[in-house]
């Protein structure tokens, strides 16, 4: 892991001028000629953090993310301009406009909110259980290889099939974790990272390497009762909805360490084979 760049590095090093946030992109953080979509989500969320809700109490959490992929994040700077679009009693909501050399590449939509006093009673999903552990999942190598950004992760798919063998599948369960890091990652940021790390189902139908990417995604964040420990493991669900014309409709359930269901997502995926 020494050549790599662990994502508290990243963090570190950013630097803000106003309403905008800059950021360093290395090599091992991308996926094909562009950066990992979730690296780049977290990234724009912490720049709204660090412009719009550097004053805001603990108790504002990130409780949707909305991410359009407009253009390629290569290599070197990434810019981060934010706009506080609404400040109210409970709800903040938030923009960030993503470019590289001059170029729009994403936009995002961050809404943040306080827990509210009301009679609707708690309603807390339970994991499914699966047939293996972590422990007793060996780490499968990608057909061909895989992204750049893998090197940062511990994946153990125990569900589906596996990318490029040349079966159909529409949906993956992994065991997953962030490794390599010398310092936690804030659990808002870890959420969102892990939350984009599964690539869609439907790439098992190829069998050899074929480019795949996000044209949107949505995400809607569930604050955890207490952060996880650092090396647990977490688990994505992805189930394939609808999918033609080269584009595929999924949802993905987060599921923390603990059980606690962290995270929903909605996506939208362009295949390109």
């Amino acid at each position: 892991m020494s050549s790599l760049t662990p994502l508290s590095t990243i963090l570190a090093g950013r630097l803000r001028d106003g309403h905008d946030v800059r950021f360093d992109i290395p090599g091992d953080w991308l996926q094909g000629r562009t950066s990992f979509g979730g690296l780049i989500s977290t990234l724009a969320v912490q720049a709204m953090r660090d412009v719009a809700g550097s004053a805001w109490p603990e108790a504002v959490k990130l409780r949707a993310l909305q991410t359009s992929f407009i253009g390629p994040v290569g290599l070197g700077e990434m810019h981060v301009n934010v706009t506080l679009l609404r400040e109210g009693k409970n709800i903040r909501q938030v923009q960030a406009l993503v470019r590289q050399q001059g170029q729009v590449s994403a936009l995002l939509l961050g809404v943040f909110g306080i827990d509210r006093e009301t009679i609707v009673p708690v309603k807390s999903p339970e994991r499914p259980p699966v047939a293996r552990s972590p422990e007793d999942t060996p780490e499968r190598a990608l057909r061909g290889g895989a992204p750049n950004f893998t090197q940062h992760m511990d994946m153990r798919f125990v569900e589906g099939v596996a990318p490029f063998s040349g079966q159909h599948s529409e949906v993956s369960k992994i065991h997953l974790r962030l490794k390599g890091e010398p310092t936690p990652i804030d659990l808002e940021l870890l959420t969102v990272l892990l939350a984009d790390v599964p690539p869609t189902p439907v790439i098992s139908n190829f069998t050899q390497p074929t480019p795949a990417s996000s044209v949107s995604w949505e995400l809607e964040l569930r604050p955890l009762a207490q952060a996880p420990a650092a090396d647990g493991w977490w688990r994505v669900d992805t189930d394939v909805l609808a999918s033609g014309g080269g584009y595929v409709n999924q949802i993905t359930k987060l599921w923390a360490p603990g059980g606690e269901l962290a995270a929903l997502g909605y996506q939208v995926a362009a295949i390109y084979g």
